[in-house]
C-alpha cells in the first residue's frame, strides 16, 4: 500500500491529493482503500448519530481529519469524535471515539495494526464497522463483536439498527 518514500511532514501537512487523502508514516504516504457507496453511506449515518449528540453533549465529531498519532506517524479515521472539549486543526491528543468502516479492499491485518495503534495513542473507544457483514465490533487487546457499542463517559451507545439499514 505504500507511494512514495522521503516526504517529509512539512510536505506532507500542505500537500492534498487529487483522489483520495494519504496517511503518513516515517516518511512515506499510505493509500487509503477507496469506499464504495455502502462505505460512505455507513460513515454518513454514524457522523449523523454522533453530529446529533452535539446538542445535548460537548462532543466534537469529525470525518476524515489527519490525526498526528505520533512524530512521523499520521492516520486518517474514518470518524473521530473528541470529548469535551473541540481539538486543534491537526490534533495531536486523542479523541474518545475512533471509528474505522471496513471497505471491501481492506487488509484485516493492517486494519488491525490500525485499531491497535489509536489503542496505544490513548483512544478510549476504537470501533470498526462492517457493513457487508453489518457487524460492530470494539478493539481492546483484539477484535471484540458486540450487539452495541457503549461510550460509558457519556452514557451514550449505538446499535447496528442505528446505521444498517
Amino acid at each position: 500500500m505504500g507511494a512514495k518514500a522521503g516526504v517529509s511532514v512539512e510536505e506532507y501537512l500542505h500537500t492534498s491529493f487529487p483522489d483520495l487523502d494519504r496517511e503518513y508514516r516515517d516518511g512515506e504516504l499510505l493509500e487509503r482503500s477507496l469506499p464504495d457507496y455502502l462505505h460512505g453511506k455507513t460513515q454518513l449515518l454514524l457522523a449523523a448519530f454522533f453530529a446529533a449528540l452535539r446538542k445535548r453533549l460537548a462532543i466534537f465529531p469529525c470525518t476524515e481529519t489527519r490525526m498526528k498519532i505520533r512524530t512521523g506517524r499520521y492516520a486518517i479515521p474514518d470518524l473521530a469524535a473528541f470529548w469535551p472539549g473541540e481539538p486543534s486543526r491537526v490534533p495531536e491528543t486523542p479523541p474518545l471515539v475512533v471509528v474505522e468502516i471496513l471497505s471491501l479492499d481492506d487488509r484485516l491485518a493492517e486494519v488491525r495494526d490500525k485499531l491497535e495503534e489509536y489503542k496505544a495513542w490513548g483512544v478510549a473507544h476504537v470501533w470498526l464497522v462492517d457493513p457487508y457483514s453489518r457487524r460492530l465490533y470494539t478493539y481492546e487487546s483484539g477484535l471484540i463483536e458486540l450487539q452495541r457499542l457503549k461510550i460509558s463517559e457519556l452514557s451514550v451507545e449505538l446499535t447496528g439498527a442505528d446505521i444498517f439499514e
